[in-house]
């Protein structure tokens, strides 16, 4: 699942949308690089709806900087999220 859809009825302009899917982008290849399970083809659309929805999250709180996205989204997931 992209990010994409998620922000359909978000009111994101055109550059955040932007720092918003790379951020997405650079979390899921984090997780896949880890080996963790959760990249596994099973649980795979979860723990991406689950990795968009909390960047879109912080974003919504003013978040911006796609490097603090990205790492807050895997530790997120990480934390909250067992293999």
């Amino acid at each position: 699942m992209p990010i994409i859809p998620l922000l359909a009825n978000s009111s994101f302009d055109p550059e955040a949308v932007e720092i918003l899917t790379e951020a997405f982008d650079d979390a899921w290849e984090e997780i896949k690089r880890s080996g963790s399970n959760l990249a596994r083809p099973a649980y795979e659309r979860g723990a991406r709806e689950v990795l968009a929805k909390y960047i879109i999250e912080l974003a919504q709180r003013g978040e911006r900087d796609r490097r603090t996205l990205c790492a807050a989204a895997v530790k997120y997931l990480a934390q909250n999220y067992k293999e």
